[in-house]
């Protein structure tokens, strides 16, 4: 998937038929025509709410799509708050990126096959070095298990 150009009309279209939902059951949940449901298909980008009503009809996080895209694609936030300092802003703070295991994975397939270094990817999505380097541990450690425990002969 694209992560750089989203057409989410075109992925709930994909989860739309893969769910194989009836488009009256569609039509109806959303309270619109058979020509309003195509015409939203057809759409680059669409409200939130209409976004979190699909979400909710087709069980699947569209947002995250989003989020995701801003993990690999926005400048870090600079930060110009002393310590200590209480922030006055009313929108929720987050700690700190959450990187889910699809980019997880996504990120170890690049190094994996080749196709970017680890100094290329540290530095293209400004994930840390420390992170990184845990991520390849971690994951690779699990996998030569994996490979290990299945190469043994099993007992008949």
């Amino acid at each position: 998937m694209n992560l750089k150009e989203i057409h989410i009309g075109k992925l709930i279209q994909i989860r739309t038929d893969e769910k194989k939902l009836d488009k009256d059951r569609i039509c109806s949940y959303l309270k619109c025509t058979e020509d309003e449901l195509e015409r939203m298909y057809e759409a680059k980008s669409m409200s939130s709410e209409l976004l979190l009503k699909w979400s909710k009809l087709l069980e699947y996080d569209f947002f995250r799509i989003y989020s995701q895209h801003l993990i690999f694609y926005s400048p870090p936030a600079v930060n110009y708050q002393k310590k200590g300092a209480v922030s006055k802003n009313p929108m929720p703070q987050f700690r700190k990126n959450i990187y889910t295991s699809e980019i997880i994975e996504f990120i170890l397939d690049l190094i994996s096959s080749g196709a970017k270094t680890k100094q290329q990817i540290i530095t293209e999505y400004r994930i840390p070095k420390t992170t990184l380097y845990k991520w390849v541990e971690k994951y690779s450690s699990s996998e030569k298990k994996l490979i290990s425990l299945q190469s043994i002969p099993a007992d008949d």
